[in-house]
């Protein structure tokens, strides 16, 4: 008696964790979205209305894109699909607050960056 269950290969055929998280490596990191957008609110440009260079590799001839979540989209209705999506909406909220951590916070908080000695004080 016993066996193994029928239906153990259906749980085979899901996506590996890696290729669910390989998206995640290829987006710029938040630090370098916040600056972008810093540049644009300081030129009053809005993150919409830029006018985006024709390229035949990206999708939908790279005119369709997201400053926020940094992506491309194949034509103008997934854009909006996305723009009402929750992971948008709290990217936005993320963007739209403080400055994110970057490189030089990590180093810093590990002990690696350049020391802070305070004021220097005149020897005699």
């Amino acid at each position: 008696m016993g066996g193994k269950c029928p239906h153990r290969k259906v749980k085979k055929r899901r996506l590996s964790h890696k290729t669910a998280r390989r998206g995640k490596f290829l987006l710029k990191a938040d630090d370098a979205v916040y600056e972008e957008l810093v540049k644009l609110a300081d030129q009053g440009k809005d993150a919409q209305a830029m006018e985006l260079p024709v390229d035949e590799d990206l999708p939908g001839m790279g005119q369709f894109y997201c400053l926020h979540c940094d992506r491309y989209f194949a034509s103008e209705s997934v854009k909006d699909e996305h723009y009402r999506s929750k992971r948008h909406k709290k990217r936005v909220k993320v963007m739209s607050g403080p400055a994110p951590h970057t490189q030089l916070d990590a180093e810093l908080a590990a002990g690696m960056g350049m020391p802070d000695n305070g004021l220097k004080l005149m020897s005699m």
